[in-house]
């Protein structure tokens, strides 16, 4: 049976796969992340097929179908990958509806869409905060530009257009060219000065300004930059000097863009919990916080930022090595990770479902203490037994040295042997006057 499903799902499953757009979740049935997706990747099965699309929506039990999972390179559950041709395109995205189908309309769809009239870019612009168009007609630069489009698709999108087409702003020095539009301006691809273009599109798909989460923290840790968010709490308490903090950051981000762009992220963070678990450190808010998202370093002021010089000077300090970097992804660090993470783990747990967090953390401990108890006893009636052995052999021994009554007499009888009766009543004497 184990064979003829095997070639089954070679011979049918793999080709359909392969010839149309699936976006596929491998799932395992006793995943529980996986059951939590269910209902969710249910609507959006629903919604592509209202919606006319031609995408097929699967999803496929990975622990029975190993050999496909592992063809695919699935490593963990859930899993979501779009498949198209001979291409895997993962998703890492937020596990929500509208963030799935979005991933698959894009991925699904061209490498490059065309915009062919003022009006249609107009359309795009407003739903896009930041657009990458490629301008101008075959070139080398338009080959590197769909190889680029290939590999970062699942990031964003991809179009071209002529001269023509452009807003009235947008000024090119040449063409052809790849010109990002975003926040309220553009810029235009320089191989000399930004380097190689997948690294810049790489790093231009983000604005300049972002809302920091968990999964955009995830994209940043892909290009190597430094992120800096700001983590703030709007309340009656502190709304001016959250407020102005913020105004701060996104001053520098906006003002001083040609000299931190290429290094730095801004952004905001909301909160301290996702924060506090990265850093391994409880922060108070609001604070301002430099991660490397390479190496796991981050840094803090020294003092209060009260201005735009006052930031300015924090990152050039960060940029000169002057200022003092903390944590990191050193061996020490690795340890406290994995303590910090099991003290979180049990925590939560208990605080989750204290019943379950006795049964699993209790059941074990009483099983180990058992079995020490079992040890520790089991060692002291050895001891005692092998007490008991060394004290007879060593009475044994003293009784060997000395020899036993009769051999004692024997040696007496044998001293007195030659002795006149008259000498050995004198020796009774002496004896017993003695005694």
């Amino acid at each position: 049976r184990a064979a003829w499903g095997s070639m089954w799902t070679h011979t049918y499953i793999l080709p359909f796969l392969l010839k149309n757009s699936v976006p596929l979740l491998f799932y395992a049935p006793w995943c529980g992340h996986c059951k939590k997706l269910e209902p969710v990747w249910n609507e959006v099965g629903i919604e592509m097929k209202n919606m006319g699309s031609p995408v097929k929506v699967g999803k496929m039990d990975a622990t029975s179908f190993s050999s496909i999972a592992s063809e695919f390179g699935v490593r963990g559950y859930p899993t979501i990958k779009l498949l198209k041709g001979d291409l895997a395109y993962n998703y890492r995205g937020p596990r929500t509806k509208d963030d799935i189908i979005e991933f698959a309309n894009r991925v699904a769809g061209p490498l490059i869409r065309p915009l062919p009239s003022q009006h249609m870019f107009e359309h795009v612009q407003k739903r896009h905060r930041v657009l990458f168009v490629y301008v101008g007609g075959e070139s080398p630069l338009k080959e590197k530009y769909i190889e680029v489009a290939s590999e970062l698709i699942v990031y964003t999108y991809f179009f071209s257009a002529s001269e023509d087409v452009l807003p009235e702003y947008v000024t090119l020095p040449e063409l052809p060219a790849v010109v990002v539009i975003k926040d309220g301006t553009y810029f235009v691809y320089d191989e000399y000065e930004d380097g190689d273009l997948s690294s810049w599109i790489n790093r231009e798909r983000f604005q300049g300004y972002l809302h920091v989460d968990g999964f955009t923290l995830y994209e940043l840790g892909d290009t190597g930059e430094m992120l800096l968010p700001l983590k703030y709490i709007l309340d009656y308490q502190c709304h001016f000097f959250p407020s102005r903090l913020k105004s701060i950051i996104q001053e520098v981000a906006r003002d001083y863009r040609d000299h931190f762009h290429r290094d730095f992220q801004f952004g905001h963070m909301d909160g301290n919990d996702y924060i506090n678990s990265l850093l391994m450190d409880d922060l108070t808010i609001p604070t301002i916080v430099v991660l490397n998202t390479s190496n796991q370093q981050y840094f803090l002021p020294d003092r209060h930022i009260e201005n735009t010089e006052d930031m300015v000077q924090f990152i050039n300090n960060i940029l000169d090595g002057t200022a003092e970097a903390q944590g990191g992804d050193g061996l020490l660090q690795r340890i406290k990770r994995i303590i910090y993470d099991a003290k979180s783990t049990v925590v939560s747990v208990f605080k989750s479902s204290p019943l379950l967090g006795c049964f699993l953390f209790g059941l074990p401990l009483g099983v180990i203490s058992i079995m020490c108890y079992g040890i520790c006893i089991a060692d002291t009636d050895g001891g005692v037994d092998e007490h008991e052995a060394a004290k007879k052999e060593n009475s044994d021994r003293e009784l060997t040295d000395e020899g036993s009554e009769e051999e004692q007499e024997e040696e007496k009888n044998g001293r007195y042997t030659g002795l006149s009766d008259g000498e050995l009543k004198q020796k009774d004497v002496m004896e017993k006057k003695k005694d």
